[in-house]
């Protein structure tokens, strides 16, 4: 298929620059049958699932990545630091990139250095700290990686460091939120429990790659980025439950559905307690294993998480509902509105 077939224009005002109260969005149901839309609110989704369904969550917790460093003479690079490789060393971007050089030191914010060892390309550079970047430190002196195309005159806010990471997160690695998580309450999922809808946790941690548009005119030929995945026993019995009882599992966001469909993979079916890493491009024609139902958010023309949507729905369906979206003045991409697809 084409990578133009799953372009789009949208209205740049629609691009959510600031969340709406947490469990206060809009959501749109899609059904991936008939194709019928309806509007409810995020507040209404427990009415949405019936008794018995499976509702598995992503709990990786966003790290504060984002990174401010200076050249003694002043000059200012931001470093995003994507993956640790030992205690000292972390796979980084680095912007500006081509002024930088090899070996040269750079202050952070509390007085430490980083050492910029090695170019990888695109940006990507291995880089050492002293003292050792844990991620205590990182807390202290990083913030959140919104993504680029939240722009705002005072950058981060304060308050960013608890909108942008979902309520159930626990487990620290990923450098993007799971955005569909970012909705739900505490409120909600008690009321989701209270329903009879049972939950299942697992581990994805978000790659930068969730913000690359494909480049490649083919989707086929798109190299997809790598992300860790980690699914415990708990969890593998739980799914592995209800997959043998029909029951219908949602997925919440499409790195939950990239977690369980890798898992489920490796596992020729059924869930193995484990992890790995996954390099799983869902596009049209996939046939999904485990995922019956999705919350997610609305997400960038060109992308790979609107090829996964479109595999589950129809791309027709899919660029259709969000025509009529932007139409109905729906807020897009990270801190934007949902949809529901069942």
């Amino acid at each position: 298929m084409r990578t133009a077939d799953f372009d789009y224009e949208l209205d740049e005002r629609l691009i959510a620059q600031f969340p709406r109260p947490r469990g206060t969005g809009r959501l749109l149901v899609l059904s991936r049958s008939t194709g019928l839309r309806h509007h409810r609110r995020i507040g209404e989704l427990p009415s949405l699932f019936d008794p018995g369904d499976l509702l598995v969550v992503n709990d990786t917790r966003v790290l504060a990545a984002r990174v401010h460093a200076t050249r003694p003479t002043g000059r200012s690079f931001e470093l995003l630091l994507l993956c640790p490789l030992d205690d000292t060393r972390w796979t980084s971007l680095l912007r500006p990139s081509a002024r930088a050089h090899p070996g040269e030191r750079l202050e952070l914010p509390d007085g430490g250095g980083a050492v910029l060892e090695e170019r990888h390309g695109e940006g990507r550079w291995t880089v050492s700290f002293d003292p050792p970047l844990d991620i205590g430190r990182l807390d202290r002196i990083g913030e959140p990686p919104l993504p680029p195309y939240i722009k705002r005159p005072r950058g981060v806010l304060a308050s960013d460091r608890a909108n942008y990471q979902t309520v159930f997160a626990s487990r620290p690695g990923a450098v993007a939120a799971p955005t569909a998580g970012l909705h739900l309450t505490e409120e909600i999922l008690d009321a989701l429990t209270a329903r009879g809808i049972e939950r299942a946790d697992l581990t994805l941690h978000v790659g930068i790659g969730t913000f690359r548009p494909v480049a490649a005119d083919r989707i086929e030929d798109h190299a997809m980025h790598e992300e860790y995945w980690e699914i415990g026993p708990e969890a593998a019995r739980t799914i592995n439950r209800a997959l043998a009882r029909g029951r219908r599992i949602t997925c919440l966001g499409t790195t939950c559905v990239r977690a369980l469909e890798s898992a489920l993979a490796a596992g020729r079916g059924r869930l193995v307690p484990g992890s790995g890493w996954s390099r799983l491009f869902i596009r049209p024609g996939y046939r999904f294993l485990g995922t019956g139902a999705l919350i997610t958010n609305f997400h960038l023309p060109r992308s790979t998480l609107l090829m996964l949507v479109s595999a589950l729905a129809g791309r027709e369906k899919v660029l259709e509902a969000y025509r009529e979206a932007q139409a109905m003045g729906y807020r897009f991409f990270s801190y934007g509105d949902a949809m529901l697809i069942v």
